[in-house]
């Protein structure tokens, strides 16, 4: 046979068709597998990528907002300790400052009392203890009431007794001889100077008398044997009073030849 015969164009083998076949058989394939790639955007990212991208956005948006806090907590604990201290600060001064004016108000109240009764004036009248402000207290017996012939007679003294803060009213503080001669009065401690014990009047002697040691005075309170070492205590009397009789009472120590006010 003769090998120069032509060929035809669909004949296979052809060097055209091998060509376009072969093109048809590689290119095309390609571009369906990086279409049909699974998780591949057209930018080339898959979405393994993009999961990871968007979990590092949302950690990184985590961590600033905790940093924020943490920036935050300090200024808190700041806040939260000065209110702390300002409240302790507050509530020692109430519990610091109440007991304070509370005793100095215990340790003054002596003081003001003793100003209140300084400043006090005698009363006109009524029953209780009057006083005036040198200390004489007046007596429920007056000068008419006592007799003209010069017997003593006993009156017991009463006062309001103050110990820096009790105040006891109408108080008896002692008892003293009162004498009339010629319309003018005297007035003796009954507490005898020797060692303390009561004077007694005797009527029979017409003399005063203490039986604890046999001490004898006179009427006008001079010592009548050396067994008192001195003689009565006189107390003085408020001049210009009318009728009325104030007295300073006062104690004496006794066994001494001076007298010494206790």
């Amino acid at each position: 046979m003769n090998d120069d015969s032509p060929r035809s164009d669909n004949e296979p083998g052809s060097v055209e068709e091998t060509g376009v076949e072969s093109e048809d058989t590689t290119d095309a394939p390609d571009e369906e597998l990086v279409e049909n790639e699974p998780g591949v955007d057209e930018d080339g990212t898959t979405g393994g990528d993009k999961e990871a991208a968007e979990d590092g956005a949302d950690s990184g948006d985590a961590e600033t907002a905790d940093e924020a806090d943490d920036a935050t907590e300090p200024e808190d604990d700041a806040k939260r300790e000065l209110t702390r201290r300002v409240a302790a600060i507050v509530i020692g001064l109430v519990v610091g400052i109440v007991p304070f004016f509370s005793g100095v108000v215990f340790f003054l109240d002596p003081l003001l009392r003793k100003k209140n009764t300084d400043n006090e004036k005698p009363s006109a009248g009524g029953s209780g203890v009057v006083k005036d402000g040198d200390g004489f207290l007046r007596l429920a017996v007056t000068r008419e009431g006592l007799p003209d012939d010069g017997t003593p007679q006993m009156v017991t003294v009463q006062d309001d007794l103050v110990d820096a803060w009790n105040k006891f009213r109408n108080v008896p503080i002692g008892t003293i001889w009162l004498r009339k001669i010629d319309g003018a009065v005297t007035a003796f401690n009954t507490i005898c100077p020797h060692l303390g014990c009561t004077v007694e009047f005797r009527g029979a002697e017409r003399d005063f008398y203490c039986p604890c040691h046999l001490s004898a005075f006179e009427l006008n309170g001079e010592k009548k044997n050396p067994i008192p070492p001195r003689d009565m205590d006189s107390l003085e009397l408020k001049a210009d009073t009318g009728d009325e009789i104030w007295v300073r009472f006062k104690n004496y120590r006794g066994g001494l030849t001076e007298k010494l006010e206790i």
